[in-house]
C-alpha cells in the first residue's frame, strides 16, 4: 500500500495531505520526497493534514520533522491538522509541542 500525499498552495499556505491510515517508516522516503517535489515559492504557513493518519512511528516523526527542516524560517509554527488522539499522543511523548501546532 502506497502512502498518498497531495498537496496545494491556497493563498500563502502549503497543505500536505496524507491518505494513508500509516506514517511509518514503509512510507518515511515517499513522504520526503514529495515535501521535496512541493512547490515552496511564497509559502508563509505550512499545514500538514493527518485526518486519515491512525498510527505514527519514530520514522514517520522523521518525516514530519523533515517538513520543518525544509520550509524556510517562517513566522508560525507548522500546523498538524485532523490528529487522532493515538497520534497526537505519540507527538506529546516526543514533546513536540514546541515544534508542531496541532489540532483533532
Amino acid at each position: 500500500m502506497n502512502l498518498v500525499l497531495t498537496s496545494q498552495i491556497t493563498d500563502d499556505t502549503l497543505r500536505f495531505t496524507v491518505g494513508a491510515a500509516q506514517l511509518t517508516a514503509a512510507r518515511a522516503a515517499e513522504f520526503k520526497a514529495g515535501v521535496e517535489a512541493a512547490r515552496w515559492t511564497c509559502v508563509k504557513q505550512v499545514e500538514i493534514d493527518l485526518g486519515a493518519v491512525v498510527f505514527v512511528d519514530s520514522s514517520g516523526v522523521g518525516a514530519l520533522l523533515s517538513v520543518v527542516r525544509k520550509r524556510p524560517r517562517l513566522q508560525r509554527l507548522t500546523r498538524l491538522i485532523g490528529v487522532r488522539p493515538e497520534v497526537g499522543a505519540v507527538l506529546e511523548l516526543m514533546c513536540l509541542q514546541a515544534v508542531f501546532d496541532w489540532t483533532d
